[in-house]
């Protein structure tokens, strides 16, 4: 997440779709910006993984 702007899209750690501006969040945040609308990469599916699904 770059220069204070909001997160855009959630990625798992070593996903190759994550952009350059990026910073670690912890699981608990991850799951609160995907619950709360952040979109999840489709190539990582950072939701499965945490089992947030629709």
């Amino acid at each position: 997440m770059g220069n204070g702007r909001p997160p855009i899209e959630v990625h798992v750690g070593d996903c190759y779709a994550a952009g350059k501006r990026r910073r670690p969040v912890p699981r608990d945040e991850a799951r609160r910006l995907l619950t709360s609308g952040v979109r999840a990469c489709t190539h990582c599916k950072p939701d499965a993984q945490l089992r947030i699904l629709d």
